[in-house]
């Protein structure tokens, strides 16, 4: 089985900074796509950022310049650094991973539980 655990959530002031983490662990063997994804009271879910095994990156516009997605291969965990934080930034923020647990098996898709962001003064 596959886990993802998020961190780094919590309350902060627009204008500020938060850095989430989400560490992949169980049976791994290649992790393909991460990203990043939110969701808002009353709306849909949507993509943030997506970071590819190669360090290849995409962002919503909504948060491009203000947001980064990074991973460290070696520890299987992917980051965001929100930055110029907004009250419209406020939501769950839920990791996704595209992960193949043996060499010739198929990827699966993995989502975290979800971390609480809110950006209120």
């Amino acid at each position: 089985q596959v886990q993802l655990v998020e961190s780094g959530g919590g309350l902060v002031q627009p204008g500020g900074s938060l850095r989430l983490s989400c560490a992949a662990s169980g049976s791994i063997f290649y992790i393909n796509l991460m990203g990043w994804y939110r969701q808002a009271p009353g709306k849909q879910r949507e993509l943030v950022a997506t970071i590819t095994s190669g360090g290849s990156t995409s962002y919503a516009d909504s948060v491009k310049g203000r947001f980064t997605i990074s991973r460290d291969n070696a520890k299987n965990t992917v980051y965001l650094q929100m930055n110029s934080l907004k009250p419209e930034d406020t939501a769950v923020y839920y990791c996704n991973a595209s992960i193949r647990s043996r060499r010739f098996s198929a990827s699966n898709d993995y989502w975290g539980q979800g971390t609480q962001v809110t950006v209120s003064s």
